[in-house]
């Protein structure tokens, strides 16, 4: 049985290794908009948990969600190519799910790159239905597919 590393919150210290997976993985062919700094803004802000996976030294995979009242917003996920396929980032979703069901915020948002299907094909897998496009959102050159799941939100009686 394979083994999956934890999920810890990120550090101020994994900024950079995260801004530049998004660069490499994410981003490519676009310029960098999350840059080191921008990263650790979302790191400490209190809306937003930043989340990785480790191997060793390295940063295998990392997600960063903000929540709001009633939604939460996936802005990144990413897992290095060569860990994919290995249930790194269905535990990056279902970690960072975790904080918006508790607390009853309805559904999770996200924009995809039109350009990546193996991303489409994950998110679908994950619960998560297109509700539009969105032409030229990644600096006019990428559209984008918004995708929506709907969260189960768990009610104990008392």
């Amino acid at each position: 049985m394979l083994t999956l590393p934890p999920v810890r919150l990120a550090a101020a210290r994994d900024a950079a290794m995260i801004a530049e997976m998004s660069r490499d993985y994410i981003e490519y062919g676009l310029g960098w908009s999350w840059t080191p700094v921008r990263v650790l803004a979302a790191i400490q802000d209190r809306a937003t948990n930043t989340a990785v996976v480790a191997e060793g030294e390295d940063i295998a995979g990392f997600g960063i969600m903000h929540y709001g009242d009633e939604i939460a917003h996936l802005s990144l996920l990413a897992v290095r190519p060569n860990l994919q396929q290995r249930g790194l980032g269905a535990l990056l979703m279902s970690w960072l799910e975790k904080p918006a069901q508790v607390a009853g915020i309805g559904s999770i948002r996200l924009e995809a790159r039109a350009d990546n299907p193996n991303a489409l094909v994950f998110y679908r897998k994950q619960g998560f239905r297109e509700t539009g496009r969105i032409a030229g959102y990644y600096r006019g050159a990428v559209d984008a597919i918004r995708l929506e799941k709907r969260l189960v939100i768990a009610l104990h009686a008392r």
